[in-house]
């Protein structure tokens, strides 16, 4: 079943799996991804047993409301980088409340795609109230990425990563530090959460190819994380 309704101002996509659902899963929603939202659902649908809800919220301007800091290699807009605790607080105060009025006070997966995939894993350290973070190809080459995650740990259970295994032969000096970021992230979070709840997979493919279905395979496997806690 699907839904769109606005909840605080921002338009959201809900799909409902099931009558009891079990995980709420919470979804950044950019413009690009809006025609693949359904069938990525419908994927989460296929790979899963387990009754769930998914909330994905529209995000307008992707850079000014995903990016934690300020970094130029991401954008020289003076925005960017000002914005991703604003929403953060749309995610905690606003969005996340209603779904629990709704669906009752259910386990909560956050997960995006590139920048969303970013602020979803910025936020599990920000927030205690996800208890998985899905972050499939996130912008982890963002200058200071690894000082940040040194400095403050996860507070999730469970984290999902993963990136196209061509990503990182990129030209771009910036972008090509993908793959030692993230390299380094799954060791780190593999100390501090353990190797059995975090896991990085690597996908055929460069950063454009099969966002949804990885996305899918992402909040696939926090469902059965979360689920079987």
């Amino acid at each position: 079943m699907k839904q769109i309704v606005e909840i605080g101002g921002r338009e959201c996509l809900l799909y409902k799996k099931g009558e009891e659902p079990q995980v709420l899963l919470i979804q950044t929603l950019g413009a690009q991804e809006r025609g693949s939202i359904d069938s990525e659902v419908a994927m989460i649908s296929e790979a899963t047993g387990t009754s769930f809800v998914m909330a994905a919220f529209a995000i307008d301007d992707w850079e000014v409301e995903l990016t934690p800091w300020h970094d130029p290699a991401v954008s020289k807009r003076q925005a960017v980088g000002e914005h991703a605790g604003e929403t953060l607080r749309y995610v905690t105060d606003t969005l996340i409340p209603y779904l629990h009025q709704e669906y009752g006070e259910i386990p909560i997966a956050l997960g995006g795609y590139s920048l969303g995939g970013l602020f979803s894993l910025w936020s599990g350290s920000e927030s205690d109230c996800f208890a998985a973070i899905a972050a499939m190809s996130p912008s982890v080459w963002i200058a200071g990425w690894q000082d940040y995650a040194r400095q403050h740990p996860v507070k999730t259970h469970y984290v999902y990563l993963s990136l196209g295994d061509r990503e990182e032969h990129t030209r771009d000096k910036a972008i090509a530090q993908v793959g030692n970021n993230i390299r380094w992230e799954h060791e780190h979070l593999k100390q501090t959460l353990g190797v059995d709840n975090t896991t990085l997979e690597w996908n055929a493919g460069n950063h454009f190819v099969d966002g949804a279905r990885r996305t899918a395979k992402g909040f696939a496997w926090c469902i059965d994380k979360v689920c079987q806690r």
